[in-house]
């Protein structure tokens, strides 16, 4: 049945759209030439937006794997809940995602549940081990959507350029989490914080030198790739020199990596250990203008919904992660309001440019927003099975008000 919505805000980057107008909405599309099209419910839209449903390019969903943190049934409903209907799932599930059969189980496993679409990652190693290639042919045609080794090591630089030469010839995007292994011991930034809390840190440097060498072996390969949860002001001028030299290669930044620092975990805050680790403001200021900019393509939630028992133990203990879907839009906007940047540049990085790193022609439907609604944080909100947010209890603005598709 078609809705129609009057006096919104249509906001779509893809069409340079930002307008006050009348829509009709069929079946998750808008419908042109609809003056015939009887509407069987009217929307007054005075006040709310209109636009395009928001790609995520990393969230786990936990499964295949431990149920305990949740499921793709209740994290896609989350999901959904926070504008996502396409959600790329990181390839160190339990099992790893590197057989067809684990792809085909986990695509129908979303199909069933219904809220959102999935897009895996499947493994450039076999069992994310580093050392030998999987079989990349295959997973493409189980319906990956690239390839990638998440936060797992390869064995050196010949297995990397290997891997990429091998993707290359399947013209099949590779995803990079890039750490360098040894420089990535610790549990929080290395810096203040960390020498007062006495806590093990992790240089910006294991993340920029395992970039540089990525880029480097990308360069030479020609093998489109993409450089998510990027956390460094190194790796934000790295990407742009790629990117000047015209290399095939995109990035995403996690949206708290674009509000927290590692002041966060001041009083030993395990829900703000997260890896990579909140940086510093100075880190966070250039992850800010990089988006504005567009050197930084995409924002992404970095979802790791966990049990509350994972962040109960001593803080470097615990496990890192947070549970985000459902507050990248309320943050997203907050920056807005603050001035670092528009609307448009929020909604590009949630929409248009995600779609394009995955390839999708068109949004999977359309969101009315609401950007003045206010609501808190709390478990009960929370849709997600993990309830491991640094702002619960906090009162965000913004929120999705419906979900077209």
């Amino acid at each position: 049945m078609a809705v129609r919505i009057d006096n919104v805000r249509l906001i779509d980057p893809a069409d340079g759209l930002d307008t006050v107008t009348s829509v009709l909405l069929m079946n998750g599309n808008l419908v042109t030439g609809s003056a015939s099209v009887p509407a069987a419910e009217v929307i007054d839209g005075q006040g709310l937006w209109l636009t395009p449903a928001f790609v995520d390019l990393c969230a786990r969903l936990r499964e295949p794997g431990n149920r305990l943190h949740g499921g793709v049934a209740s994290e896609t409903r989350a999901a959904r809940a926070g504008g996502f209907l396409d959600v790329v799932v990181p390839p160190d599930t339990q099992p790893v995602l590197d057989s067809g059969a684990l792809i085909t189980q986990l695509l129908e496993r979303a199909q069933q549940a219904g809220h959102a679409r999935v897009h895996a990652i499947g493994a450039l190693t076999k069992g994310l081990e580093g050392k030998a290639l999987s079989n990349m042919a295959r997973l493409i045609k189980a319906g990956c959507a690239g390839v990638g080794n998440a936060r797992a090591p390869l064995a050196g630089a010949d297995t990397t350029l290997r891997c990429l030469e091998y993707a290359a010839t399947l013209d099949i995007t590779v995803f990079f989490s890039p750490e360098e292994p040894s420089l990535g011991r610790g549990c929080v930034h290395d810096g203040f914080m960390a020498a007062r809390l006495g806590l093990p840190g992790i240089s910006p440097a294991a993340e920029t030198i395992a970039l540089a060498t990525q880029l480097l072996l990308v360069e030479q390969t020609g093998v489109r790739a993409h450089f998510g949860q990027l956390s460094c002001r190194g790796s934000v001028e790295l990407i742009q020199i790629a990117k000047d030299k015209g290399l095939p290669v995109t990035a995403d930044v996690a949206m708290h990596h674009l509000h927290l620092t590692d002041a966060a975990i001041d009083g030993f805050n395990s829900m703000a250990h997260v890896r990579p680790p909140l940086r510093s403001d100075d880190d966070r200021a250039a992850l800010r203008e990089a988006v504005k900019s567009g050197v930084i393509d995409a924002i992404c939630s970095d979802h790791q919904p966990l049990d509350a028992s994972a962040k109960l133990a001593p803080f470097p203990s615990t496990e890192p992660g947070m549970s985000t879907l459902e507050t990248v839009l309320p943050l997203g906007l907050q920056l807005v309001r603050d001035g670092l940047f528009d609307e448009t540049v929020l909604l590009r990085a949630l929409t248009q440019k995600p779609a394009a790193i995955l390839g999708l022609d068109q949004a999977s439907g359309w969101l009315l927003i609401d950007p003045a609604a206010r609501w808190t944080v709390s478990a009960e909100s929370l849709l997600s099975q993990g309830k491991n947010s640094p702002w619960l209890g906090q009162v965000l603005q913004g929120r999705v008000e419906r979900v077209f598709s």
